[in-house]
């Protein structure tokens, strides 16, 4: 072949193969965009990819110059997002194995806590708590510090043993306590370091649990007794409307036992609810798990919601706050200043606690703390208007917003609370050194000042 033409012709297949690779990962303008399951937040790209095995997670991850990880879509804001690609893993959602010896379970990255418990309990295990609704994966909520309540039990991703990801050269990456410091650091990873395509986490033995509902206790009794009320129960919630400084509903989920003891009448001032409630008292409560004391298994009682209920049937949009514990009963009272802007707006508030953890980037590092959650009606624009007016009342408890809920905290704010953000972005560098899964939202957030 002469010179000319063997120049030609692999110039011509080198081409085609860079062509190929930008075909496979370009935004294809016909498809259409995701939505979050609330509907609030449509998806910037409709290149999605659904990777059916860790290999073609793999080859994804080496195809795309941008990519960012998809879970149930339950996130608020565009911490999902990406103007490239997207890739989600709801193809890999099965059981990889139960190690009954070290009394861990190892599942795909797309599976669901709701899927996962049932098989937990007949095999008899639990996990230490899930969030109030079981529909959400369980990589997708250990990467952005979901929780449930309990002031001795840590965020979800507290549980998380070992993780493996794909990194931005497409390399298998295993994470496991062993590795101290960066383990730590990678759990809650905002999806910043690669694709996880693995969790194993730490188990439990099963247990019963049975619920309580106590109606209408005053806000006043929470100055004192703010300790003693999150403590009545394994986990426990409070519901309030911010009208009248009275908390609407207290859930009080525990373990249950044979012989257990009939529950107190009152609970500070409220009262025992005689009926099954929905955390917005004017709701049916047939989608959420069952009260009135009746026991059942873990899974069936922790959430507030059966997994059979359909989220995304509701509009709304969700912010969250954390402060440390220790203020409580002040942020508290900071946001029920508001209560006029806040309350017309408002489906309702859930109070809850979370222990502290050694995760860099949950909002819960080194510190017990309450979060101060609202469920809004889909006004978004008034609603992105009224959360200054919360931070600023919260801005004196140094107060870290949900990673997937809604926030207009100035980043130079943000980043300023986050004790480990330095080493956090040191760990993103080595699994991605030119920021391939960054988008916008982490670009905002963590690297602008």
């Amino acid at each position: 072949m002469k010179k000319r033409t063997f120049l030609k012709t692999t110039s011509l297949l080198a081409g085609a193969a860079v062509l190929s690779r930008l075909m496979a990962c370009s935004p294809k303008a016909t498809a259409p965009h995701l939505k979050n399951w609330a509907g609030n937040l449509e998806y910037s790209t409709g290149n999605v990819h659904y990777p059916k095995t860790i290999s073609e997670v793999r080859e994804v991850v080496k195809k795309c110059n941008k990519l960012t990880a998809l879970g149930s879509r339950h996130s608020f804001n565009t911490i999902a997002d990406n103007t490239e690609n997207q890739v989600s893993l709801q193809e890999l959602n099965k059981v990889v194995s139960l190690n009954k010896m070290a009394h861990t379970v190892t599942v795909e990255a797309g599976m669901r806590y709701g899927d996962l418990a049932p098989y937990l309990h007949q095999n008899g295990y639990a996990l230490h708590n899930l969030a109030s609704l079981p529909h959400i994966t369980i990589a997708g909520s250990c990467a952005t510090a979901t929780h449930g309540s309990g002031i001795s039990n840590g965020n979800l991703a507290t549980a998380v043993a070992a993780i493996e990801f794909v990194d931005a050269a497409g390399e298998i990456i295993n994470l496991s306590k062993k590795d101290g410091e960066h383990f730590e650091g990678a759990v809650v990873g905002l999806g910043a370091l690669g694709i996880v395509t693995k969790v194993t986490l730490n188990l439990l033995p099963t247990f019963n649990m049975k619920q309580y509902v106590y109606r209408n206790l005053p806000m006043g009794e929470l100055e004192k007794n703010f300790d003693a009320i999150v403590s009545s129960g394994y986990s426990v919630s409070l519901f309030t409307d911010w009208k009248n400084k009275n908390i609407n509903e207290v859930w009080v989920k525990s373990k249950s036992a044979a012989g257990d003891a009939a529950p107190p009448a009152e609970l500070f001032g409220a009262k025992l609810a005689t009926k099954n409630m929905h955390p917005i008292e004017d709701e049916d409560a047939i989608n959420c798990t069952e009260q009135m004391g009746v026991p059942g298994p873990w899974f069936e009682r922790m959430p507030h919601f059966k997994m059979g209920f359909k989220p995304s049937a509701g509009k709304e949009i969700q912010a969250e706050f954390f402060v440390p514990v220790e203020h409580a009963y002040e942020a508290m009272m900071a946001m029920e200043s508001l209560h006029e802007k806040i309350t017309p707006h408002l489906f309702i508030s859930e109070i809850r606690t979370i222990q502290a953890d050694n995760l860099w980037m949950s909002p819960c590092y080194k510190k017990t703390c309450v979060a101060l959650h609202t469920t809004w009606k889909q006004e978004t624009e008034t609603v992105m208007n009224l959360l200054p007016l919360i931070e600023a009342k919260l801005a004196p408890f140094n107060a870290r917003p949900h990673w997937a809920k809604v926030f207009t905290l100035a980043p130079a704010v943000l980043q300023s609370r986050i004790e480990k953000l330095a080493d956090f972005k040191e760990l993103v560098k080595q699994y991605d050194p030119n920021g391939k899964f960054r988008n916008d939202f982490l670009n905002k957030n963590l690297y602008n000042g």
